[in-house]
């Protein structure tokens, strides 16, 4: 299946949720300036999804080729045990709402614009869900991130690039040396069907994590049997 790119996404940021994660009140001094830059970032907001349903050709101990690109990982392979096909993406805020950020210059605002970013990030994300469950029938469904655990390493990402295609000229979203995405609001990974649930959290021991979504499975972990 050829690429396929989300760029006419809505984008209504919700101001109650964007007050709350910034634990701004009613009366503070600031709320007419957050109102504002949540405005500009609605106006200016081009968030993007690029993604592809891609075939699984072959399957080893600890690695998947899928349309011709091999991925390395114990958990990935595992996971994809009984899937026939999958679905790489990358979602990103845009270039445009990246661009927008660099004004601010002041720890609070830069903040701000950090928050704003992540929430219209979410919501391309969510996007691009729904679209899958329409289009695919896929509703029960998971995704593993490269760089989210050990088994599965950040320059795991240039793989998943080189099956997207030229991500950067279709939705501006590009890999720095040391693998990571600018706009730094982007996530990649690979969506697939799974019966029961799963969360690349159960397997790491990291502790204190900010971005943690599900508690350490020491048990859960030790069943894929991670080398």
């Amino acid at each position: 299946m050829n690429k396929v790119v989300l760029d006419n996404i809505p984008c209504e940021i919700d101001f109650k949720e964007l007050q709350e994660k910034l634990r701004i009140n009613e009366e503070s001094d600031c709320l007419v300036e957050i109102k504002m830059m949540a405005a500009e970032a609605q106006l200016l907001a081009r968030p993007k999804v690029v993604y592809k349903n891609a075939k699984i050709e072959a399957k080893g101990d600890n690695f998947v080729v899928i349309d011709g690109i091999k991925f390395t990982s114990r958990v990935l392979r595992v996971n994809l045990e009984e899937a026939l096909e999958v679905f790489p993406y990358v979602v990103t805020c845009g270039t445009e709402l990246e661009d927008w950020s660099k004004q601010f210059e002041d720890v609070f605002t830069i903040f701000c614009a950090d928050t704003i970013k992540e929430m219209v990030l979410r919501l391309a994300f969510q996007t691009f869900e729904a679209h899958l469950d329409k289009e695919f029938g896929l509703g029960h469904a998971v995704e593993m991130n490269p760089g989210s655990l050990s088994d599965w390493p950040i320059n795991e990402q240039i793989h998943l690039f080189e099956l997207l295609g030229n991500v950067k000229e279709l939705i501006g979203v590009q890999l720095t040396d040391s693998y990571l995405m600018l706009p730094i609001k982007s996530i990649s990974g690979i969506r697939f069907p799974k019966e029961g649930t799963f969360e690349n959290c159960q397997l790491c021991p990291r502790e204190k994590c900010p971005s943690r979504k599900a508690l350490f499975d020491k048990e859960y972990a030790e069943s894929y049997k991670i080398h």
